[in-house]
C-alpha cells in the first residue's frame, strides 16, 4: 500500500520540528506556545492531532480544496464565454466593469484577471519607460487646462482616421472631448466654448506648437521677449479676449496629463464604440456627450487640493459668439461694397455710424456659419449682391481694327520685310 504524500510549506515544517521537540521533552508546552505564537491549549490540540494523524495533522485542512468564498464554476464558465464573445481584447479592469454593469454578472477585476490568465486569454506585459520627474498638479480646478488632438482609427482599421480633441483640467483630471475629422481651429474653438459654458473661463491653457494654436512667428523658448500681440492665430485671439494665458509645450511630456488621457480613450472609447456599433463621428459625439464623458470623469477625476474654483464667470466677457470666430480686415470701396471669399457685399447706409470709403472694417465668421460686419463696436448691416460688370477701358481716338489693317499693308517696309525675303515671301502683302 502506497503512503500518502503531503506537500508542507516552511511554516508547517517548522511546526513539526517544534512538536517533535515537545514529544521528546526538549520543549515545554509554554515554550512551544511562545515559538508558535499560539495558546498553550492550542499546542495540546496540535500535539494530539499529530499523534493521531502524523504529518497530515499539521497540513492545513483546506489544502487542495476549493475556497468557501470561491465563485460558482457555472458563473466562471459564463463570464469567460462572455469575454470571448463580447469583450475579447478588453483589459481585465474594463471587462469586469462591463460584465458587471451590462451583463449583470458581478465580478472583480482581480478575479477576472486570474481567470483570464488561467484560460490563456490575457497576457499582461509590463510597460517600462524612461524615468521622468512628475510635475505637481495645479491646486485649483480651472487654473490650467491641457488641450491636444489624438489621431486614431476610432471606428476600426477599415475606416479613416479621425481626431479626438481632448481638453483636460490639470488639477482634477476632469475631461471634455470632441471628435472631428481633423485638428482644426473650429474644433478647438467649439470644445473650449463647451467647456466655458459648463464650467466657466479658465485662467490658462497648455497647447503644443501646432499653428492652430500658436503662430510660427512666436515660436521662441523665451516667451518674455515676444510681443504678446504679435501674430495671433484665430484661436489665440479668442483666448486673448477671454484673458486665457496660452502656455506653449515644447515636448509631449510637458502636457503629459492629456497625453495619458489619450491612452484611456484609445482603450475604453474604441471598445465602447464597438459595443454600440457606432461608425460615424456624429453618433460618436452623441455617445461622448450623453454618457461616456460622465462615466470617465466619475471614475478618474480627482478632488483638487484647493476647493476654490479658479474659473471666472463667462457673462463678464460678453457674447461668446462674438469671441469664438474668425476675423478678417476688408477695405470699403467708393460704392460702399466689400469683397470677401469671391463674393460682393453691399453695406447698408447708417447715418449714426461715421464710416467712409477706403476705411477698414472687420468681417467675422462665426461657429454657427453666420457672417457679421463690424466697424469698431458698431455692427453693420449688409446684403450680398452680384458682381458689377467691369467696364472695358477704351482709349479715345484708338481703333485697334484699323491699326491692324495698316500694319498688314506696311509690313514690307519693316526691318523684317527689307532684310528677310523668306519671311516676306511666305506672307501675302496686302494691297
Amino acid at each position: 500500500m502506497k503512503e500518502d504524500i503531503f506537500l508542507m510549506n516552511g511554516k508547517e515544517r517548522q511546526r513539526k520540528a517544534i512538536i517533535e521537540a515537545v514529544k521528546n521533552k526538549h520543549f515545554t508546552l509554554t515554550e512551544a506556545a511562545e515559538r508558535l505564537h499560539v495558546s498553550k491549549r492550542q499546542v495540546r490540540r496540535i500535539v494530539r492531532r499529530y499523534e493521531q494523524e502524523g504529518d497530515k495533522g499539521l497540513v492545513h485542512g483546506h489544502r487542495g480544496k476549493p475556497s468557501n468564498r470561491a465563485l460558482d464554476l457555472k458563473q466562471k464558465t459564463l463570464v469567460l464565454e462572455l469575454y470571448r464573445t463580447k469583450y475579447m481584447g478588453f483589459g481585465p479592469t474594463l471587462a469586469a466593469e462591463k460584465i458587471t454593469e451590462e451583463d449583470k454578472q458581478p465580478i472583480t477585476n482581480e478575479t477576472l484577471r486570474l481567470w483570464l490568465k488561467g484560460a490563456n486569454l490575457w497576457d499582461e506585459r509590463r510597460k517600462r519607460s524612461a524615468y521622468r520627474k512628475q510635475r505637481k498638479r495645479r491646486q485649483q480646478f480651472g487654473d490650467l487646462l491641457q488641450l491636444d488632438g489624438s489621431f486614431h482609427h476610432w471606428f476600426g482599421d477599415d475606416y479613416p482616421t479621425a481626431c479626438l480633441m481632448n481638453l483636460v483640467d490639470d488639477a482634477t483630471g476632469t475631461t471634455m472631448a470632441l471628435l472631428d475629422k481633423e485638428e482644426t481651429t473650429e474644433a478647438a474653438m467649439k470644445l473650449l466654448e463647451k467647456w466655458i459654458k459648463r464650467y466657466g473661463v479658465p485662467k490658462s491653457i497648455y497647447v503644443d506648437l501646432k499653428t492652430v494654436y500658436v503662430s510660427p512667428k512666436t515660436l521662441k523658448h523665451n516667451d518674455e521677449q515676444n510681443d504678446p500681440t504679435a501674430a495671433f492665430t484665430h484661436f489665440s485671439k479668442a483666448c486673448e479676449r477671454l484673458g486665457i494665458k496660452i502656455i506653449k509645450a515644447y515636448s509631449p511630456q510637458a502636457k503629459g496629463r492629456v497625453e495619458r488621457k489619450h491612452a484611456v480613450f484609445q482603450d475604453r472609447f474604441i471598445k465602447e464604440l464597438q459595443l454600440k456599433n457606432i461608425k460615424n463621428i456624429f453618433e460618436a459625439n452623441k455617445l461622448l456627450e450623453n454618457n461616456f464623458l460622465k462615466h470617465i470623469n466619475k471614475k478618474f477625476a480627482k478632488v483638487p487640493a484647493n476647493a476654490q474654483d479658479a474659473h471666472r464667470d463667462r457673462k463678464t466677457f460678453g457674447d461668446l459668439n462674438q469671441i469664438f470666430c474668425w476675423e478678417y480686415a476688408r477695405q470699403v470701396q467708393n460704392d460702399w461694397t466689400i469683397s470677401f471669399e469671391n463674393k460682393c457685399y453691399q453695406i447698408q447706409k447708417n447715418t449714426s455710424i461715421k464710416l467712409r470709403a477706403k476705411q477698414y472694417i472687420i468681417v467675422r465668421q462665426h461657429l454657427n456659419g453666420v457672417m457679421s460686419l463690424w466697424y469698431g463696436d458698431n455692427r453693420l448691416g449688409y446684403e450680398e449682391i452680384d458682381y458689377k460688370p467691369a467696364k472695358a477701358y477704351v482709349k479715345k481716338g484708338y481703333n485697334s481694327e484699323l491699326r491692324s489693317k495698316n500694319a498688314s499693308r506696311s509690313k514690307h517696309k519693316s526691318s523684317w520685310g527689307k532684310f528677310n525675303s523668306t519671311w516676306l515671301s511666305s506672307k501675302k502683302v496686302a494691297a
